[in-house]
């Protein structure tokens, strides 16, 4: 396998999220411990609970998304889904999956680099979807108060890129690579409230 740039981040990503999923699993079931053995249940261990909680549900979520991704390895769409649901509970985005296919993991991978660069335009919260459509996969950010970058969006779809493009909008630079390796490509539209990923 030639080692293009986005392997070697792949392989990065990899690397981070194994190295930190262990001590982070073990905070989590370090309180869960805690909490059976009488330890207080006050606001103060809720929220560390929750925090650790959430913190192994991201980096989940970010090994699937930025990880290195075999050409053979499949992911249940039931660990897709909560995954989903696990990194937005109890946030201001509100999530809607209907994955029921098991994919490989490249392919799952796109489908979580869209739902990133959905997300990206719901900075004040709205909602998010990812529905099957036989072959194809649909993403959707909904919001009164969407704030979708014209220029990112327009990249996924062969446009130039925007100069300058933040750490927080790296997805719209890798999905396209990933199609492009998947040999797929991606429709895109968006509204003054909603913004419409289709791979």
């Amino acid at each position: 396998m030639p080692y293009h740039t986005h392997n070697i981040a792949a392989l990065t990503a990899s690397r981070i999220c194994h190295d930190l999923i262990s001590p982070i699993g073990a905070v989590a079931n370090g309180m869960e411990l805690m909490q059976f053995a009488g330890a207080s249940d006050g606001p103060e261990m809720a929220l560390v609970s929750e925090s650790a909680a959430h913190a192994k549900a991201r980096i989940r979520f970010f090994r699937l998304t930025f990880g290195i991704a075999s050409d053979t390895q499949m992911v249940a769409a039931e660990e897709v889904n909560e995954i989903l649901k696990a990194i937005y509970s109890g946030t201001r985005i509100e999530i809607e999956t209907t994955l029921d296919t098991s994919l490989p993991r490249a392919l799952a991978q796109a489908v979580l680099l869209a739902v990133l660069c959905a997300e990206h335009g719901l900075g004040v919260g709205g909602q998010l979807r990812v529905h099957e459509l036989g072959e194809h996969w649909q993403i959707e950010a909904r919001s009164p108060r969407l704030r979708a970058d014209p220029g990112l969006w327009g990249s996924l779809t062969g446009q130039p890129l925007p100069q300058d493009i933040p750490p927080a909008a790296v997805q719209f630079l890798l999905l396209p690579l990933i199609l492009t390796d998947l040999g797929r490509t991606c429709a895109c539209s968006l509204t003054e409230d909603s913004a419409r990923i289709t791979i």
